[in-house]
């Protein structure tokens, strides 16, 4: 593997990231706690990969990727990145403070927060993958 693998690489921890948080929440409201732990801790840790790839990408390689679409798809897709990159920033502080109520046991102070989380977590992990998509896929 080299870094220029990196970008599918890290769209595959953001999809890894949804589907663990999809399942964690099926498995809530299932009453299932302990699968809900485990799917929820292995996100925290796909997440925490993905951010260690993705600074290694861009802190080492310096490259800026452009965007070559055309037409109405180019704001589209420019309001998906924006979007994504500041819940991205402001992701990390909520899931920190989520996991950490969690497994001080918390869990009403995890759950008034985790309502949060989860959505925009997941809104963080699916458009990576989206703009993954975008950028290296459909418009190159």
């Amino acid at each position: 593997m080299s870094i220029s693998d990196l970008p599918a690489v890290n769209a595959t921890l953001n999809g890894a990231s949804a589907v663990l948080l999809a399942l964690g929440w099926k498995y809530i409201h299932g009453q299932n706690r302990a699968a809900h732990r485990v799917c929820m801790l292995a996100a925290f840790c796909t997440s925490t990969i993905f951010l260690a790839c993705y600074l290694t990408y861009h802190l080492s390689t310096h490259v800026l990727t452009h965007f070559k679409g055309a037409g109405v798809i180019r704001p589209i897709y420019f309001t998906i990145l924006i979007t994504h990159t500041i819940l991205a920033v402001t992701i990390v502080p909520l899931i920190l403070i989520t996991l950490n109520r969690a497994l001080k046991e918390r869990y009403e102070l995890h759950r008034r927060i985790a309502r949060w989380t989860l959505p925009l977590w997941m809104y963080v992990s699916v458009t990576g993958v989206v703009i993954y998509v975008m950028l290296y896929h459909l418009y190159r």
